[in-house]
């Protein structure tokens, strides 16, 4: 009989069997109505399924029709016996949540001891998400308790608490659950801290831990229970006013630091002892995590009070901290709503020296969201100081200690060691001995007695080199915008900064006098008198006499640029893009390779989704930013047709280029005429590298496959009309192969550089870098080598198509020496 076990599960000697015993009396007609219940659903699962269906409703209605006619007094007895006879087993599953919370929100009159019988039973549901939904009904009830109530049914609130907070239950609701019993608990004692609100095991929390057994006062409760209060990213300003007000009332804003350093830089914890997965990982296998995710309000109430409250000593660890959980290699799992946090309180603590940490952060952190977080992080620290993002970015690029010509030179066990950037890719580390020789790796005196300093300078170099890198894809991509900036302060962020002048320096500018007319300026060269404004040269702006004249400068005076300038493509409209309106097919129909693609949006920073066998993943749309943002580029592609891969595709098929403008904080779909020529322009050379570069025409050794599927493609598109960057590459070549030692054996026919060997004539195209052989055009594979080249030919810009023709040119201009068997076959079998 289910009332008798009912009754004898209510005996347990804990004070609260008499409450139990006599709502279970109070009820029983609604009890052995249950029984029927539960018994016509065991028949229904056997041969009198049919009849037994026709009960269970008339039952399930007689039920609902006895718990809607319920007096208050009933109904409280009938909420307890539906919570008792609820179960979560082997054997069945009976829970009543629809029926509970309909009665707990219209009965009146809740007992002390009937809350805590719902409380206990709650914290005994074995299925995590029922028991906080349990919990949160009956918290309802605790609610309509008096304070005296509510204090004699404290100790079921803070065994409530201490069970949800060892629960994995979805976040949301367990913040909502927990800020409700804490508030509960506080109208009963304001100095009390519900045990699981610090994490007993964490050693980020240690100095909570401390101070709460040393200090248990109102002023420290009120405080820690404010820190695990926040439930979303940036906090409200009420909540930042409330921290600072109780921060200074518990004089917490030491405690404040010394939990946030030991967040940033303590011993991380192991799942094998406390992790969300903890009970199930086999074969060895844990991972490390600063917070456990049940903690994770309360660690980023920390970070929010460190920066309203710790001021400048505060943006180190912040960083460190966002690193530390958003970066990848860290030795623990990413926590990106801990990193984003740490993120967005660093544009908040309104110190200079945050901007450089957001900067840092940007060329550290991958994951698309952070992104989208460090750019409104940086909006956010911009507005602050009253300046654009822009100039917040310009602004907050770090200098690394380097002296104006981009080094710095230290004393080392009586070696001068000097970092330096050489050019603008490359940081060099360099050691001068007492007696004046120098070299690039470290002497023994320096690697065996300073191996700390040594340690020091490796990382310091490591630093300025990703610096580097990052303000060399900013500045390029700066080409789009057409800023301007005011002299003084283009002098001071980009001319005279160590890094990012070792770049400007290299490219030619246009100064603007106080007549408003713009005159261009050779690279290291500086503008006669005293000029308004600055802007970056773009040869879309110039005639093609001055842009002809500028190349011929480049290449005489050998200026090796730090990016495409001189020679950059132009891509103006087509008669057939004006024709299509909203989309340009230029580099549709394209055969590319897929994973070589996806790597090339990545490192070009376009954002794209992965083609793949699954919902969603037969269209792909790779975008980017250009304008300062303004602008969107949308590059759509697809697998290719009959590419019959594994989970991803082998090979993609090319598609529509389309653009985007910027509409307040949405996106809109523009025709192609209204994108201004510098964003259609560098966007399409975006396009047009990745085309090129990952096609399937690129590859030397495609016609050797025996493959005809993508085999007309790869003869058209490998021996075909040049693309705006093949063209440049041809123009180079007819500024250098005079000066080349090869010169009187090449010459430029069409879309081919044509080599005379003494074996044969071969046509090297200038797109591809394919070669055909004179007199009946067969093909020539040669596979490329590894390695970069000797660098011996002078380039005015880093291209490595161009410097494969060449590396091919001065191979099969002496043919006669060539010693590789696989490119002399070919060679002599049809000379």
């Amino acid at each position: 009989m289910l009332y008798d076990a009912l009754v004898a599960e209510s005996r347990r000697n804990d004070g609260l069997d008499e409450v139990r015993s006599v709502a279970l009396d109070r009820v029983r007609p609604l009890v052995d109505l249950l029984e029927r219940q539960r018994t016509e659903f065991r028949r229904s699962m056997g041969h009198e399924y049919r009849r037994s269906r026709t009960q269970g409703a008339a039952t399930r209605t007689e039920i609902d029709g006895r718990l809607a006619a319920c007096t208050d007094e009933e109904g409280r007895a009938a909420v307890l016996c539906l919570m008792l006879a609820a179960r979560f087993d082997d054997t069945s599953l009976w829970q009543y949540d629809a029926e509970i919370g309909s009665l707990i929100s219209r009965v009146r009159g809740w007992t002390p001891g009937e809350v805590a019988v719902m409380l206990l039973r709650a914290t005994e549901y074995d299925m995590n998400h029922w028991f906080a939904e349990a919990l949160g009904q009956v918290l309802d009830a605790a609610d309509q308790l008096d304070a005296e109530g509510r204090r004699a049914v404290g100790p079921w609130l803070r065994h409530a608490h201490t069970r949800l907070m060892d629960t994995t239950v979805e976040a949301r609701l367990r913040t909502s659950l927990a800020q409700r019993l804490r508030v509960l608990l506080a109208s009963v004692d304001e100095a009390d801290i519900p045990e699981g609100l610090i994490p007993v095991g964490a050693p980020w929390a240690a100095p909570l831990r401390d101070r709460a057994r040393t200090s248990p006062t109102s002023e420290t409760a009120r405080f820690i229970r404010h820190l695990a209060s926040p439930s979303g990213p940036r906090p409200a300003q009420r909540w930042r006013r409330t921290c600072l007000e109780l921060a200074d009332a518990a004089s917490a804003r030491d405690l404040v630091a010394d939990v946030l350093r030991a967040l940033a830089e303590d011993d991380p914890l192991c799942s094998t002892e406390n992790g969300a997965h903890t009970g199930w990982l086999h074969d060895g296998y844990h991972y490390h995590y600063v917070v456990h995710q049940n903690d994770a309000d309360l660690a980023r109430g920390i970070v929010w009070a460190a920066a309203l409250t710790a001021g400048p000593a505060a943006v180190r660890h912040l960083g460190a901290l966002a690193l530390r959980t958003g970066g990848h290699g860290t030795g623990v799992i990413e926590d990106l709503k801990l990193a984003g946090a740490a993120i967005n309180a660093l544009a908040e603590t309104g110190d200079t020296a945050s901007l450089e940490a957001l900067w840092r952060l940007q060329s550290r952190i991958r994951h698309r969201a952070l992104r989208k977080q460090l750019d409104t992080a940086l909006v956010t620290a911009a507005g602050k100081q009253g300046i654009t993002a822009e100039q917040l970015i310009e602004r907050s690029v770090p200098d690394h200690g380097l002296a104006p010509d981009g080094s710095l030179e230290r004393e080392v066990g009586g070696h001068r060691v000097r970092v330096a950037i050489d050019g603008a890719g490359t940081v060099r580390l360099t050691f001068a001995r007492p007696d004046g020789t120098t070299s690039r790796t470290a002497p023994a005196a320096v690697k065996d007695g300073f191996p700390d300093e040594l340690r020091e300078l490796k990382a310091l170099a490591k630093e300025i080199r990703g610096t580097l890198s990052g303000e060399r894809a900013r500045v390029e991509a700066l080409m789009s915008a057409g800023r301007e900036w005011p002299y003084e302060e283009w002098c001071r962020y980009y001319r005279d900064h160590p890094v990012t002048g070792t770049l400007v320096r290299g490219l030619i500018r246009e100064f603007q006098d106080e007549g408003g007319e713009w005159h261009a300026v050779a690279p290291a060269a500086e503008p006669a008198g005293r000029p308004e404004r600055v802007r970056l040269w773009h040869p879309i702006r110039a005639s093609a006499e001055d842009i002809g004249e500028w190349r011929e400068r480049i290449v005489a005076e050998r200026l090796r640029q730090p990016f495409k300038q001189a020679f950059r493509e132009i891509y103006l409209l087509t008669p057939a893009e004006e024709e299509t309106g909203v989309y340009s097919n230029r580099f549709a129909a394209h055969i590319v390779h897929y994973n070589q693609l996806y790597a090339l949006f990545k490192e070009r920073g376009w954002q794209a989704n992965f083609l793949g066998r699954y919902d969603g993943g037969y269209d792909g749309q790779a975008r980017a930013e250009f304008g300062d943002g303004e602008w969107r580029a949308c590059f759509h592609h697809e697998p290719a047709a009959d590419d019959d891969g594994g989970y991803a595709p082998e090979y993609a098929a090319t598609d529509q280029v389309r653009f985007e403008r910027r509409d307040g904080r949405r996106l809109r779909a523009v025709p192609l005429a209204e994108v201004p020529p510098l964003v259609f322009s560098e966007a399409m050379r975006d396009v047009d590298l990745f085309v090129g570069v990952t096609s399937i025409a690129a590859d030397p050794e495609w016609a050797d496959r025996g493959e005809d599927r993508y085999g007309g493609y790869w003869r058209r598109a490998s021996f075909g009309a040049l693309t705006a960057s093949a063209e440049v590459r041809r123009e180079v070549l007819e500024r250098i192969l005079p000066r080349l030692k090869i010169a009187a054996r090449c010459t430029l026919e069409g879309r081919f550089l044509v080599v005379r060997g003494d074996l044969r004539t071969y046509r090297v195209h200038l797109g591809s870098a394919n070669i055909l052989m004179e007199p009946d055009d067969s093909y020539l594979c040669i596979v490329p080598s590894r390695g970069k080249g000797d660098g011996k030919v002078f380039l005015p810009f880093e291209d490595e198509r161009l410097s494969l023709v060449l590396s091919k040119a001065f191979l099969l201009a002496a043919d006669t020496d060539i010693t590789d068997e696989t490119i002399l076959r070919q060679i002599k079998r049809g000379a």
